[in-house]
C-alpha cells in the first residue's frame, strides 16, 4: 500500500530523536513522493531532519502543557486534535511507544496507526506494534524493522544530520576569541560530564584526570552539556586548577551549537547521554563509558570510530537510575580512555 501523508511521532528525548534519524531516512527513500511530518517536543527538535527528508515539523510542548491548569489543558488538547486532524494523515507511526505518544496518535483520527515492537503504557492499544527480526537488537534496528515492514530496503545506517554551517562559524569564532589557534583541524576535545541518570555519570575526578592528560599534550579541552550540569563543570575546573586551555561551556550553547562544537572537535568523550548520539551521528572519533545501561540496545551505532568501554563490574547493565553501591562507572579509568584516544590518533596518522 502507498501512503501519501505520513506522521512520525517521536517527541523526546535528544538521544531517542537521534536514534530515529536512520528510520526517517529509510522511510523517505521508500516513499520519495509522500509528505512526511514529524511531531516532537520543541526542546528536542534541533536535529529533526530538514527537507527533503521531513517536509513539516509539528510541535507539542509537554513542558508548557504540564504547567497549565485543567481548563487550559483541555483547550490545548482540543486545539492539538484540530491541528492534527486537519492534516488528514493516512499513516501514523508511533516510535515513542508511550502513553503521551498514544494520545497524540489517537488525536490524529487516522485509522492506520503502527508502532515499533516495544509499545508500553497502553500505547499498543492505540497503535499496532510491528515486530521484526531485530526485536532484541539495537533500538535503531527495532525502528528500522518498522521501515522494513513498510517496504524499505535498509542497506546501511544513515543519519541525515544538518550541515550546521552557521553554527560552526559561531563556534569557530568563539574558540578564536578564547585564544585557540585557527586551523583546518582544531586542537580540542569535547568532554560531556552530565547524564540524565546519576548512575550514568562518569566521576568528575575521572574527567579532571583525563582533562589533565589532554592539556599536558597541548590539546585544549572544552566541557559541554546542558545548564543542569553546570555544577559538574565547576567541580572539574576546581580539580584541574587554573588552566586557560580548559573551557567550560556547559549550558552556554544551543543544541545545534553543541552539535557544531562536536563536529569541529578532534575527539569526544562522555557517558551514555544525548550528546553522545550527536557525536555518533556525526561519525566522530569517540569513547563512551557504560555502566548501568546496555550499549547493545542503546549504545553508539553505525559509527566505526566509536568505542564503548563497558564497566567490568558484575552488575553492569542493571538499568538502575539510583544505586546504593554505585561503583560501576568509576571502574572505567581515565588511563583506559586516554590510551584509546592515542591509539585512534595513531591510526589516523598512518
Amino acid at each position: 500500500m502507498t501512503y501519501k501523508n505520513i506522521l512520525i511521532i517521536k517527541m523526546s528525548s535528544l538521544g531517542d530523536v537521534i536514534h530515529a534519524l536512520p528510520f526517517a531516512a529509510a522511510l523517505r527513500e521508500t516513499y520519495p513522493d509522500s509528505r512526511i511530518s514529524w511531531l516532537v517536543h520543541p526542546q528536542f527538535s534541533a536535529f529533526v531532519p530538514e527537507p527533503p527528508i521531513i517536509d513539516k515539523v509539528l510541535y507539542f510542548d509537554k513542558a508548557a502543557f504540564g504547567k497549565m491548569g485543567l481548563g487550559e489543558k483541555w483547550k490545548t488538547l482540543r486545539a492539538t486534535r484540530s491541528m492534527l486532524r486537519s492534516r488528514n494523515f493516512d499513516l501514523v507511526i508511533d516510535l515513542q511507544g508511550l502513553f503521551k505518544s498514544a494520545v497524540m496518535a489517537w488525536l490524529t483520527g487516522c485509522p492506520h496507526r503502527i508502532g515499533y515492537c516495544e509499545m508500553r503504557e497502553g500505547s499498543r492499544l492505540v497503535s499496532r506494534p510491528i515486530t521484526g527480526s531485530h526485536a532484541h537488537d539495537h533500538v535503531i534496528e527495532r525502528y528500522l524493522d518498522v521501515a522494513r515492514y513498510l517496504g524499505a530496503k535498509v542497506e546501511k545506517i544513515t543519519y541525515p544530520m544538518p550541515a550546521l554551517t552557521e553554527e560552526r562559524k559561531t563556534i569557530r569564532r568563539r574558540l578564536q576569541e578564547a585564544g585557540m589557534p585557527e586551523g583546518e583541524k582544531l586542537p580540542y576535545v569535547v568532554l560531556v560530564p552530565g547524564a540524565r541518570w546519576e548512575t550514568k555519570r562518569w566521576p568528575t575526578g575521572h574527567y579532571a584526570a583525563l582533562a589533565r592528560k589532554f592539556l599536558a599534550e597541548g590539546i585544549w579541552v572544552v566541557l559541554a552539556g546542558g545548564p543542569g550540569d553546570a555544577s559538574l563543570g565547576e567541580k572539574i575546573r576546581e580539580l584541574v586548577g587554573p588552566e586557560p586551555h580548559l573551557l567550560d561551556w556547559i549550558g552556554q550553547t544551543s543544541l545545534r551549537e553543541l552539535g557544531a562544537l562536536i563536529k569541529e572537535a578532534r575527539f569526544y568523550v562522555s557517558g551514555d547521554t544525548g550528546p553522545l548520539h550527536i557525536a555518533t551521528a556525526l561519525q566522530k572519533p569517540l569513547v563512551t563509558m557504560y555502566g548501568p545501561t546496555r550499549p547493545d540496545r542503546t549504545g553508539p551505532y553505525g559509527n566505526p570510530q566509536a568505542t564503548v568501554l563497558v564497566s567490568p563490574v558484575s552488575c553492569a547493565g542493571c538499568l538502575k537510575k539510583h544505586c546504593d553501591h554505585w561503583n560501576c562507572m568509576g571502574a572505567v579509568t581515565p588511563e583506559q580512555v586516554y590510551k584509546l584516544f592515542k591509539e585512534k590518533e595513531a591510526r589516523d596518522c598512518d
